[in-house]
């Protein structure tokens, strides 16, 4: 997965949220190898103007796309559970600026079975990218000034 695709839908769904324009509920469903499935529904007004940024900028009728939704979903909830990860991200008016490295980890880093990041192993891959930096405290850069 591309970092950059990350970047671009996370900028496409900030600029949607500020426009109000949250999207519309959507249903996955994935066959499991056992031949089982497995129901996903995003009916949260948030994940829905995430999914339709993703859609909007990548598309969702594709794995790749849908595999970027699940990772931006995966990484705004582990962003809201993971403290550790605050000097990571600048929460202003205007939306959230992330480190780089965030989004250099959620491209590359697996999801669980519940689609979510396992956060011992996504700080394990975030040291991969930000080896070196001194993240607490550091104000954050612009990203690539990516646009939806």
């Amino acid at each position: 997965m591309r970092r950059r695709d990350l970047e671009r839908a996370w900028y496409a769904a900030r600029d949607a949220a500020l426009a109000q324009h949250w999207g519309v509920n959507r249903f996955f469903r994935f066959e499991r190898h056992d031949g089982s499935y497995g129901d996903l529904a995003l009916a949260d007004r948030d994940a829905c103007c995430w999914a339709d940024a993703v859609d909007g900028t990548i598309g969702l009728r594709n794995s790749y796309g849908l595999a970027v939704c699940l990772r931006l979903l995966a990484l705004v909830d582990l962003l809201a559970r993971a403290r550790w990860a605050d000097s990571l991200c600048l929460l202003r008016r205007d939306g959230a600026e992330l480190h780089p490295s965030l989004l250099g980890a959620a491209a590359s880093a697996p999801l669980t079975a519940e689609a979510r990041f396992d956060e011992t192993g996504f700080r394990g891959r975030l040291a991969q990218f930000a080896f070196g930096l001194a993240l607490d405290g550091q104000t954050l850069p612009r990203l690539t000034g990516a646009t939806s």
